[in-house]
């Protein structure tokens, strides 16, 4: 989930940083609106603001910080409204924080609100998630659902996320849900125990387990219940008797080797499943290898994501192999894990022959030069479709800026490149700058931490500067001299789109490593033709097809 203190980008107008354009208050309200209005972790704990309530609060937010901000800066007429800045972008951050973990406004208990198009069009949804966190008792759950006993025909979805039951409550709740069994096709029970003992916690699962066995559902979230073993299992009436689901949630569920076979036995039918999503759990390999087996059963899968859930190479080998079955997978998340190079290239073999693939996340995994390239290789022959690549953070140094840059040549579709973290230095940088000069569709480009220089920068500049529609630009944590810092901006000024492109520079070290001795001498006022032309010169050899 994006803030919007990434979406704004400080030191980065023209002279003057303060105010902003009135284009850049539209575009940041327009991301606000985007960020508010987008499942994130925080919908999924606090409930999804719709479009028209998700703009409304980025409006006002906007005014609010703007008014804030100009305030501050005509008591210090004399500055460059950096601080102004500052304040606005902090300012906006903060109230678009407490504008999620709100959620969307209270409703009148169980207001009956339409599912989004994307899931079930024209259906309607019981959802209770509204409004603040909190215990509930019997009283108060039987005042909350009893539209679910007067209207009951009504419903095809209910959420129950973000209150905590006991289970005096969830003994109120079991013959409403058993009423409905006929009809409900999601259900959404994330979050619905927190604070509870865990006796109390698995009992109301047990309870809402019992009602709900036998629906016919396609969308089930069990996420944010701190299950473990016990709690999968607690569920089990449920799970087993699920033949049609098309989308699971267990995420942030303490997911160990235990709970991950718990779910490879008790769902018995993954073979309509299209979304899978495991993050943030405590799987290792040992659960890897039983989510594998999963996977084997899942032909339909479009979404997999298992991210955060310490699978280590043993792990990463199973997952690698199993996702070979999932020749209709789309999107692949398996970030944040410690897969190593064997895995990477395991996973290499694979992606290779998803053709379908249009956003691939497999930062911090540990790749390397070695797994990085076998991975990139493979893509270039397969996934015509791709727009995300996320690559960050794997120690990947220039050695491997060849190979990648074939592949991202390949991806003429490509909307979102994320390579930071890495060793790059300006040798990759020139080579992933030049690649992407004829990428049309490309709207963010980022390459923070990555040792470059004047350089380096330049040339990914010059690559984004004639894109008109081209959103950010992120270079930040490299070590940019401030004569180079001004030669983008005038890059930017001259190019089809604005500087307000160019991300944060506030943690760039002009002095940091990567700067060599004597460097700024040997680039002279027309810059650093020696560096640059040794570059240029290795483009001339690469296997590239710009077409």
């Amino acid at each position: 989930m994006e803030t919007a203190a990434q979406d704004f980008h400080p030191r980065t107008f023209s002279i003057k940083l303060w105010p902003p354009s009135e284009s850049t208050r539209l575009m940041l309200v327009e991301r606000m609106t985007k960020n508010l209005s987008t499942e994130s972790i925080f919908s999924r704990k606090y409930g999804l603001l719709s479009k028209e309530e998700a703009s409304e609060n980025a409006k006002r937010i906007e005014d609010e910080c703007f008014a804030a901000a100009n305030e501050h800066f005509n008591k210090e007429p004399d500055g460059d409204g950096s601080s102004a800045v500052q304040l606005y972008a902090k300012e906006t951050s903060k109230q678009m924080l407490e504008v999620l973990k709100r959620g969307p406004r209270p409703k009148e208990d169980g207001e009956v609100t339409v599912v989004s198009e994307s899931r079930a069009p024209g259906k309607t949804v019981f959802d209770i998630s509204g409004g603040r966190r909190a215990f509930i008792d019997a009283e108060e759950a039987r005042e909350l659902l009893s539209p679910l006993t007067e209207k009951a025909d009504l419903y095809t979805k209910i959420c129950f996320s973000n209150r905590s039951f006991g289970i005096d409550a969830a003994l109120v709740a079991e013959p409403i849900l058993t009423s409905l069994k006929e009809q409900l096709k999601e259900v959404d029970l994330s979050d619905i125990v927190a604070g509870r003992p865990e006796d109390e916690a698995l009992e109301v699962m047990r309870i809402f387990s019992s009602a709900l066995e036998g629906c016919v559902l396609r969308y089930l979230n069990l996420s944010d219940n701190a299950l473990g073993e016990k709690g999968v299992r607690a569920f089990g009436a449920l799970l087993k008797s699920q033949n049609s689901l098309e989308e699971l949630y267990v995420m942030n569920d303490g997911i160990s080797e235990e709970a991950a076979k718990a779910l490879n036995e008790l769902v018995p039918s993954t073979e309509k499943i299209k979304i899978l999503h495991f993050h943030n759990n405590m799987t290792g390999d040992e659960g890897a290898a039983a989510i594998s087996q999963i996977l084997k059963r899942s032909p339909a899968l479009e979404d997999f994501r298992c991210s955060s859930t310490r699978v280590a190479s043993e792990g990463g080998i199973a997952l690698s192999e199993a996702l070979e079955a999932c020749t209709h997978l789309k999107k692949l998340d398996l970030r944040d894990n410690i897969f190593g190079v064997d895995a990477g290239i395991a996973l290499s073999k694979t992606v290779g022959k998803l053709a379908g693939l249009t956003e691939v996340y497999l930062s911090y995994l540990n790749l390397e030069d070695e797994g990085a390239v076998a991975i990139a290789n493979a893509l270039k022959q397969s996934a015509p479709s791709l727009d995300v690549l996320e690559i960050a953070g794997n120690e990947i140094t220039a050695k491997a800026a060849p190979a990648l840059v074939e592949c991202v040549v390949s991806k003429q579709f490509l909307r979102k490149l994320n390579l930071s973290e890495n060793e790059l230095k300006d040798e990759g940088a020139v080579l992933i700058g030049k690649a992407l000069e004829g990428h049309t569709q490309l709207k963010e480009l980022d390459l923070n931490t990555n040792m470059i220089r004047r350089v380096g920068a330049r040339c990914l500049v010059q690559a984004v500067s004639s894109k008109p529609d081209f959103v950010l630009l992120n270079i930040n944590g490299n070590a940019i001299s401030d004569e180079g810092i001004d030669e983008l901006k005038e890059i930017l000024k001259a190019g089809k789109n604005s500087v307000g492109v160019l991300g944060p520079l506030d943690e760039n070290d002009p002095e940091g490593e990567g700067e060599e001795e004597g460097e700024e001498e040997a680039e002279g006022e027309e810059g650093p033709a020696g560096d640059e032309g040794e570059l240029e010169s290795k483009l001339q050899h690469l296997n590239v097809d710009q077409e």
